[in-house]
């Protein structure tokens, strides 16, 4: 969840020069030039905007189908181990660009997946980020239409779903938004964005609280364990954003303390995500939508927070989408801009949308199939990779275990969200 550029790396350990205005290749990475070295609160504004997002609307639906009580420990146990994962990405680093090794340009993901498993590792990080950023981009329409369907109660306009009407309408501006070539034109935008998420996140908490204290409906601690799966793809999603530890590190003026500072963002975003899943689900209980704002009704404060979201996610969208052209660009078009491309893609995810039935079960999706992939089992594996000579027999059984429990929980919950997306909702 956040923008890459492009800037250069070593694929070998010998010296190389820069090439005048090279083009993109194979080991080409996807960020560019530095930029100036952040504080350690700019880098713990920045850690939490690369990971909160839209996803934590669905928590409060996640706590109803967990229980308040698994839901949270659920939130903590992703959190740490999400935490865990994000620094066995900086220490390969760190370990690579030692003098030992002489890799000095690494910067992002898949400069280390190239780095540590060739093209086939720059491949594989391509393709999950790929898809983990289409599938933020179909949440967010699936958002913006749901929730201009719950203004307006329409379910049919012009013959066909209110829900797919919506949706297009949407796709000429943004096939204008994405037709921007530069992130610069883009930063107003995402500053906009950040604002409003932060707003009305802070409102539907409030609103929340006071709900609660007036309904107090029926609550669970613990849910069916069949859920579990579909719990833990929903956690996993809500803390998406590895592909930014890299460069947010690189960045950083006082390296050595990022570990803390990351340590901290991961401990308030969970405890915020633990605040707002419990919070929603105690104020509507059994009652609790796919979409939290769903429940707030029709007051003007409640428009004007669900108007602002998606506003904030409208305009996100070709921010989340760049990752995107960049790796397709690269792939197909040696790196040059390619209209038709962009919106292509900017189609297909439209498409998808109009697909999806329910919001929560394609964040479970999405967090299962791809965000495990990249948030655990990449991460151990290319540290166990680098460190297999040196380390003990701990530090071998841990990378292996991580490896492990990311591949069950990816096809497990993989095959469960699915099975959710394709039944019949009654």
């Amino acid at each position: 969840m956040g923008s890459f550029k492009k800037h250069e790396a070593f694929s070998s350990t010998k010296d190389l020069k820069k090439p005048q205005q090279p083009l993109p290749r194979e080991d080409t990475p996807l960020i560019g030039k530095p930029a100036p070295l952040s504080s350690q609160t700019k880098t713990f504004a920045n850690v939490f905007i690369a990971i909160v997002g839209a996803g934590v609307l669905g928590l409060p639906y996640a706590f109803k189908r967990t229980g308040w009580l698994l839901g949270s420990l659920m939130i903590f146990s992703v959190s740490a181990l999400t935490f865990h994962c994000m620094m066995l990405l900086v220490h390969t680093r760190r370990k690579l660009e030692s003098s030992e090794h002489g890799f000095t340009k690494i910067n992002s993901f898949g400069d280390l997946g190239f780095v540590v498993c060739g093209s086939i590792g720059r491949g594989i990080v391509d393709v999950l980020i790929i898809l983990s950023q289409a599938g933020f981009c179909i949440s967010y329409l699936m958002f913006i239409a749901n929730t201009l369907v719950f203004f307006f109660c329409t379910s049919t306009i012009l013959g066909m779903s209110a829900k797919g009407f919506y949706i297009w309408s949407c796709l000429p501006f943004q096939l204008g938004l994405n037709s921007i070539a530069t992130l610069t034109h883009l930063a107003p935008l995402s500053i906009f964005a950040d604002v409003v998420d932060l707003a009305a996140t802070a409102v539907v908490m409030v609103d929340e609280v006071v709900i609660s204290l007036k309904q107090m409906p029926e609550v669970a601690a613990f849910g069916n364990l069949s859920v579990f799966f579909y719990g833990i793809g929903v956690a996993v999603y809500a803390f998406e954003g590895i592909g930014m530890v890299l460069p947010l590190e690189a960045e950083m003026e006082k390296k050595e303390k990022f570990g803390g500072i990351l340590g901290l963002s991961v401990t308030f975003i969970a405890l915020m995500y633990v605040g707002f899943g419990v919070l929603g689900y105690f104020a509507f209980g059994s009652e609790t939508k796919d979409i939290i704002t769903a429940n707030l009704g029709a007051g003007f404060v409640s428009v004007l927070v669900q108007l602002g979201l998606c506003i904030n996610l409208f305009f996100t969208f070709p921010l989340m989408m760049h990752p995107v052209y960049e790796i397709v660009e690269r792939r197909f078009k040696g790196g040059e801009y390619c209209l038709w491309l962009r919106w292509l893609l900017v189609f297909l995810v439209s498409l998808v949308a109009m697909s999806v039935p329910n919001f929560a079960d394609f964040l479970s999706l999405v967090g299962s199939s791809v965000c495990c992939g990249l948030g655990f089992v990449l991460p151990a594996l290319f540290h166990l990779l680098v460190f297999k000579e040196e380390m003990g027999w701990k530090g071998w059984f841990l990378d292996v275990g991580i490896v492990v429990v990311g591949v069950v929980l990816g096809v497990s919950g993989t095959w469960y969200a699915l099975m959710e997306i394709l039944s019949v909702k009654k």
